[in-house]
């Protein structure tokens, strides 16, 4: 069979570079931010015995390859799996190459239910994307391309990831750290990010920094992951790694495998990598921005306007496949939401590192004046992005040309020339729940303008309809300022401050169709995901409220008797009001309730507990302060160093 033969080829491959083991490489529901690698995997060795001569021989066969089998009930899966019913099977993912990591094949493979329910992040990506080539081959094909000649329709996606890198031995010194990726509690320290010195500034030598990350891009390098870009990001200790773009499947295996890369190599440097959207309060957090574009598979950018219009010979395909996903943004704005609804941007989103919970897009001047005036039947021809030129009027610099759109980088889904960018996704997130919402709610506009068009509609009225109605999603200004946030809520422009309550949406009516429509996901898929993510979000808070009371109890009150000042009474009186509140979130109903009464705990309760917390850090000796301050975790650069001891051993 053809999976024999790919088979054999994967056992030579193996062999050729010193591997003797595989494992169908999955990815669990629900597994950032605390789960190391977030994948699921079980590894075997190629071989059997011939029964013959009883020596150990290479096996590895086409049936081997395609299909295994595991647990599924003892990963997250929200009911859709029970110990009595608990088979979970894996099917090779061939959208995304088979790599090669030490002695191991890894196989990428998507994992659902005995009934075909998708158990994992991958399959509703997979499902996403047949839809968004099928509808959107649809509408294409009216505006004079044909796709299928093409190679199909894709979506390319390009992830930057951000990290913190600390000491390891303060890391050892944070419980909260430790176990739950963020600081808790902690002082914030004399320096912040203030003079804006730590982005973009040379990455020194005098610190293990650079090297790490060296090492990370090697590694990277060996698997054939091209982690282009490096550089510091804004706050103190906080880097960033860019890849190359690529289709979205291969581009989240791809992060996946570099999250847990860092995470690896960072303690061979003496340093802590922290992956969490707010490690640290009052300095910025980090996300990975998505980068999300829509192509033939040979290459023609739907979203770049000359490519698009040349290729169908239509100079008004780009401004009717813009209408169709300015539409898709205000109708599902509510879904984008949901999907950045990770624990930690509870702390990050709207807090000047990242937009707010407003889901509007950033189209620039020029464009937004030219589809105004095409949706207002004002103008017509094709859309040429403009450039200006700078003159600096010195000798030594020639002038040069820039686009005459600025950037917007407080816009949550900014269009940046030839990809929109969702600029809100949290650095912990695997990003398949982000790109099958993506391609979801763009597949569902494509077909219905499809429809319309079959139907005997003109695509230029279908697409000027769909901009009038939606027009108001679209707004350019600064979204941080309070003013413009509150005209953009009384548009009527999503709006969804509380992640617990984003989350909820999976099961709107709305959502439902919408995800059936396109079968992506069932009803039972989407009710199962929601408790599953509720059932994450209320897992990180009560692990999160479970060490803030070892630390009171173990460091904060002992270090405040020792030394005979701070809020003793306070400390003492906040360890039974968190156990109070983790006891009701287990007598909760449901998850939704939990979740609900989490958050209540986590950004109300354990809010106020932390101001009582940093207050007794203020007055105590440092000598008699046994966790790691801000101080000692954030600032490398001046912080750490050898002592004259050693230096003069």
């Amino acid at each position: 069979t053809h999976a024999d033969v790919v088979a054999a080829a994967v056992l030579d491959w193996a062999v050729d570079n010193g591997a003797n083991t595989f494992c169908h490489w999955f990815q669990p529901m629900a597994s950032a931010g605390v789960r190391h690698g977030q994948t699921g995997q079980v590894q075997n060795m190629m071989m059997k015995f011939n029964r013959e001569t009883n020596e150990v021989m290479f096996d590895f066969k086409g049936k081997d390859l395609i299909k295994g089998e595991t647990d599924g009930s003892s990963y997250p899966n929200g009911g859709l799996r029970g110990t009595h019913c608990a088979g979970g099977y894996l099917a090779v993912d061939t959208s995304s190459p088979i790599f090669l990591r030490g002695d191991t094949i890894f196989v990428p493979s998507a994992l659902v239910s005995y009934y075909g329910a998708a158990l994992d992040e991958k399959t509703p990506v997979l499902r996403a994307n047949a839809a968004l080539n099928k509808q959107g081959s649809r509408l294409l094909k009216h505006l004079g391309l044909d796709p299928a000649q093409h190679g199909g329709l894709v979506t390319n996606i390009g992830l930057e990831q951000e990290i913190f890198l600390i000491p390891r031995e303060e890391f050892y010194r944070r419980p909260d750290l430790q176990l739950t990726g963020r600081t808790i509690i902690g002082k914030d320290a004399p320096r912040g990010q203030e003079m804006c010195d730590h982005y973009m500034a040379p990455l020194s030598t005098a610190t293990p920094a650079l090297a790490c990350m060296q090492e990370i891009q090697e590694e990277c390098w060996k698997l054939g992951i091209p982690l282009k870009t490096r550089h510091r990001e804004v706050a103190p200790n906080q880097f960033e790694f860019a890849p190359l773009f690529g289709t979205n499947t291969t581009q989240i295996d791809q992060n996946v495998m570099v999250m847990q890369i860092i995470e690896e190599v960072a303690p061979r440097h003496g340093l802590a990598a922290l992956l969490q959207e707010k490690p640290f309060n009052n300095v910025n957090g980090s996300g990975k921005h998505n980068n999300w574009s829509i192509a033939t598979a040979d290459g023609i950018q739907l979203l770049l306007p000359k490519a698009i219009n040349e290729a169908t010979g239509n100079p008004y395909a780009f401004p009717v496949i813009m209408a169709a996903i300015v539409s898709a943004i205000d109708e599902h704005g509510d879904l984008m939401r949901m999907a950045i609804s990770c624990p930690g941007n509870d702390f990050r989103l709207g807090a000047c590192e990242a937009p707010p919970a407003i889901v509007s897009t950033y189209l620039g001047e020029d464009m937004t004046f030219y589809l105004e005036h095409f949706k207002d039947g004002k103008g017509l021809g094709e859309y040429i992005p403009g450039v200006k030129t700078l003159d600096l009027g010195v000798a030594e610099i020639m002038p040069f040309e820039v686009p005459a759109e600025d950037r917007n980088r407080t816009s949550p889904f900014p269009y940046g020339g030839a990809r929109f960018e969702f600029r809100a996704v949290g650095s912990s997130q695997n990003v398949s729940l982000v790109n099958t919402v993506l391609n979801t709610i763009a597949a569902e506009k494509f077909s219905d303008f499809a429809d319309k068009i079959d139907a005997g509609e003109d695509p230029i009225a279908v697409a000027r309809a769909a901009l009038n109605k939606h027009w108001r999603v679209v707004f350019n200004g600064n979204n941080y300022d309070v003013n413009n946030q509150t005209m953009l809520t009384e548009r009527g422009v999503w709006r969804i401050d509380s992640g617990v309550e984003a989350i909820h949406v999976l099961q709107s009516e709305k959502n439902v169709k919408l995800f059936q429509k396109m079968n992506v996901m069932s009803q039972e898929e989407c009710q199962a995901r929601e408790t599953v993510l509720h059932n994450h979000y209320t897992g990180t808070v009560e692990m999160e409220a479970l060490c803030i009371v070892d630390m009171i109890n173990q460091h904060i009150i002992p270090s405040v008797k020792a030394a005979g000042v701070g809020p003793l009474e306070e400390l003492q009186a906040a360890v039974p009001k968190l156990k109070e509140a983790i006891a009701a979130i287990h007598h909760a109903e449901n998850s939704y309730e939990a979740a609900k009464l989490a958050r209540v705990l986590r950004l109300e309760t354990m809010m106020d507990i932390r101001q009582i917390c940093d207050a007794a850090e203020e007055v105590v000796p440092a000598n008699l302060w046994t966790l790691a301050t801000y101080k000692e975790l954030l600032f490398m650069d001046s912080h750490v160093g050898p002592g004259l001891e050693e230096i003069y051993e």
